[in-house]
């Protein structure tokens, strides 16, 4: 932004020097009266207050879908300013100011300063899509651009994490809402699947029926869905099993019950006697024949 604005800069002295941007004095009255003036400031008040009024009208309004108010508090703003500056245009008109080479006059600046403001806008117009949308509120646990943790903040700027490791993490509000969001704690529950391999030479339906008992005797595994434990891969050195089981979405349970289930099942294994095989590898030496079978 600070570039285009660098290039704006000797246009609007060029347009200047030219004669090209509109002279001021062109819009402005001449031999205004006092009456001119109160009729003005009479118009432009009353649209304040009327203003005022519609704003809090609106505000009301949008508060019962917005429970934390800012998306209410913007677009009661926006409401307001509109207002007042339909008012401002009337007074300007009672004022008999030509308003068109008025704006002509600010319209090369306003150009530099709306590409300036375009990054902000867009945090902002982002954040509100994010406020109305709700894919992710304050309290959530969230991954989004390889970023984790505890959404703290939605503001008009910016989406404020607190990373699992105590971090503070500020994403812009733009960037959000264009890439990929994963919320962990969107339903109150959620799937883990945790792989157990067993040797070669096990029986299965066995090793299954031991490992859906141990994940089910673990503390935040819930009874509904039933875990499930299924064969899906043949490796070169063990048979292996995906557990399948449900506990709470919050990422501390996630942990804390994955944890649960590996012991409860290596304990289980240890006491029927079965596997957990290491990788193996079978090496074979080539025998040259002109070695002496004595000298082996």
């Amino acid at each position: 932004m600070t570039a285009i604005t660098a290039l704006l800069v000797p246009i609007v002295s060029s347009l200047a020097q030219t004669g090209d941007v509109p002279d001021l004095e062109e819009a402005l009255p001449q031999g205004l009266t006092t009456d001119d003036w109160i009729k003005a400031g009479i118009t432009l008040l009353a649209f304040i207050v009327v203003a005022r009024i519609v704003r809090a009208i609106v505000q009301r309004v949008i508060r019962k879908t917005d429970s934390e108010g800012q998306i209410a508090r913007l677009v009661s703003r926006i409401v307001q300013n509109l207002l007042v500056f339909v008012g401002l245009l009337y007074a300007l008109g009672i004022l008999e100011v030509r308003v068109g080479p008025l704006l002509g006059a600010l319209g090369v600046t306003g150009i530099a300063i709306a590409f300036a403001l375009t990054a902000i806008l867009e945090n902002v117009f982002a954040s509100v899509v994010l406020k109305t949308r709700r894919p992710i509120k304050v309290g959530d646990q969230v991954t989004t651009h390889e970023n984790s943790g505890t959404v703290e903040e939605i503001n008009f700027r910016s989406v404020v994490l607190r990373s699992f490791d105590g971090e503070k993490v500020v994403l812009p509000s733009a960037m959000v809402n264009d890439d990929v969001v994963v919320n962990h704690t969107d339903r109150s529950s959620r799937r883990t699947v945790l792989v157990v391999g067993v040797a070669y030479g096990t029986d299965l339906a066995h090793a299954q029926s031991v490992i859906l008992r141990a994940t089910q005797s673990v503390q935040g595994v819930l009874e509904a869905p039933a875990p499930q434990a299924w064969v899906t891969t043949f490796n070169e050195s063990s048979i292996d099993l995906d557990v399948r089981y449900w506990h709470e979405s919050d990422i501390l349970s996630m942990f804390r019950v994955r944890s649960g289930v590996a012991m409860a099942i290596k304990a289980a294994f240890d006491a029927d006697g079965i596997e957990i095989p290491f990788p193996q590898r079978v090496v074979t030496v080539p025998r040259d024949d002109n070695d002496d079978p004595e000298d082996g």
